[in-house]
């Protein structure tokens, strides 16, 4: 098949309506917006832009088929979601097509966003079937208690664009094997991928109701009235740390149970006892996957003193040996960045630091030209209280900080409000865990670039939000916990 006759069918793919009750509708205003390739700028599709009343239409039918989808055996929910993995497995090509075009990664790593987030549909059809309960006797004997497990309820999702599969799998995956209906809401910048995703639940026979995709340019007049509507009992959000916030103010007015998973500015140390060989890979590695644009992606490096310009230098020249270009051609390894707003704060952030005396080793500057593209960037002599070493940089840029003493890692580590990800490079197994036992972070790697995976919980801590996706801790999310006591005949009341 050749390059257009994919790119043809994999638009093809994602309907450009909204997607409730099982039908495809547009919007009740007409109203539509346009989705961009950051590569090229051009249009790439038209989608609905949802109205207020478009959003609580979807919540009808969501409420609408809440009662039975949880009545309905957690094999039947199981073999659907195996079948939504199974038919994402065969459309593989066509999906990471679409999101190298609407959000610009290049087709290897899509091909790999379509592997990591279709294993969440298959890891939760396995869990669906492992919803259990307890029974036990009251200390007392006078009482014997029985817990069981029930769907939270209708579920509202709203999706960031840097992986518009994963982040809709993660959370939809576990809300539909514990027996949830949903409403996803992803990002105006790539609602193809997730209107996809919708045209495979369609496909394979999900009830009408139990999933609704709605595409919005501008998200709060439509999702604030749902989540302030009572038959809305749970809300999940990939973003910012500032909309979560925001969001879980609204949600604590009708005590929404929420998940959120928020910034990230994750520590990337390296000890001199380290494996540097490994260590430069895995900083490429975690740096600059996804363009830098993932909110598990190293941000900070701390790197000891004896070692810092060895490992500069050797990641500077790792980083210039790849090539940055359109996601669509072959052997581009760094694609677009998704927007000129994100371009834009990336690029301010490496000017301030260079205005604060840092020392540019390779990158740094605006690719001129069609596209939002920025270059793999090495930045030295950086101060630890510079924005481009606190603030979530969300692109293809290295910081890298001295220390000397692992009580001063630690204490870099751990000097922000923000702990989702980590990683820590040693020789030493004993630092290793003293370094798991004290760094603030929800997940914390070892001599690695990767952690993410669909049997691991995925999460974060302080202003990183709060929740678990993916592992057995997943589908908890979306199950409430029912206490039944009975009396003990033999006691008495």
């Amino acid at each position: 098949m050749n390059t257009q006759a994919l790119i043809d069918r994999a638009l093809a793919l994602a309907p450009g309506e909204l997607f409730i009750d099982g039908r495809w509708r547009p919007s009740s205003t007409g109203a539509r917006f346009d989705v961009h390739n950051p590569a090229t700028e051009r249009v790439l599709a038209s989608v609905a832009d949802a109205s207020s009343e478009d959003g609580m239409a979807a919540l009808d039918a969501a409420d609408a088929a809440q009662r039975q989808w949880a009545a309905t055996a957690p094999r039947a929910r199981a073999e659907l979601l195996r079948a939504a993995f199974e038919r994402i497995r065969e459309l593989e090509a066509e999906f990471a097509t679409l999101m190298t075009l609407e959000m610009g990664k290049p087709l290897a790593e899509s091909r790999g966003e379509v592997a990591y987030g279709n294993e969440f549909l298959r890891w939760f059809s396995e869990e669906a079937v492992r919803i259990n309960g307890r029974y036990t006797q009251s200390p007392e004997g006078n009482l014997r208690i029985l817990t069981l497990k029930r769907p939270v309820g209708p579920s509202l999702f709203i999706t960031p664009w840097n992986f518009p599969l994963a982040m809709a799998t993660r959370k939809a995956g576990a809300a539909l094997a514990a027996g949830c209906t949903v409403v996803l809401k992803p990002s105006a910048l790539t609602p193809l991928t997730a209107l996809a995703f919708a045209k495979v639940c369609e496909d394979v026979g999900f009830p009408a109701g139990v999933v609704n995709v709605i595409t919005v340019e501008d998200a709060r007049p439509v999702t604030g009235p749902m989540i302030q509507d009572p038959r809305l009992r749970k809300l999940s959000f990939t973003g910012s740390t500032r909309v979560g916030m925001a969001l879980m103010a609204e949600a604590a007015s009708n005590v929404v149970r929420t998940s959120m998973e928020l910034g990230g500015c994750a520590p990337f140390v390296v000890f001199d006892d380290a494996d540097l060989d490994l260590a430069v890979k895995a900083a490429r590695l975690t740096k600059l996957r996804n363009m830098g644009e993932a909110c598990n992606a190293a941000n900070r490096f701390y790197v000891h003193e004896t070692i810092a310009e060895e490992f500069a230098t050797r990641l500077a020249a790792e980083f210039e040996s790849l090539s940055v270009g359109d996601g669509m051609a072959e052997g581009t390894d760094l694609g677009p960045i998704a927007s000129p707003q994100q371009l834009a704060a990336i690029d301010g952030l490496v000017r301030g630091a260079v205005d604060g005396g840092a020392r540019v080793l390779t990158g740094g500057a605006v690719r001129e030209g069609t596209g939002w593209f920025y270059p793999p960037t090495v930045v030295t002599d950086v101060s630890p209280d510079c924005p481009l070493v606190t603030e979530e940089i969300f692109g293809p840029v290295a910081p890298i900080v001295t220390f000397a003493t692992e009580e001063e890692a630690v204490a870099l580590a751990n000097a922000s409000d923000v702990g989702l990800a980590g990683y820590v490079h040693t020789g030493s197994l004993e630092r290793a865990l003293r370094l798991a036992e004290r760094i603030e972070v929800g997940m914390l790697g070892i001599n690695s670039g990767t952690i993410s995976n669909a049997a691991a919980p995925f999460g974060g801590i302080k202003h990183s939000g709060q929740g678990r996706e993916g592992g057995s801790e997943g589908i908890e999310e979306y199950l409430e916990t029912i206490y039944v006591g009975f009396p003990n005949p033999h006691v008495g009341l």
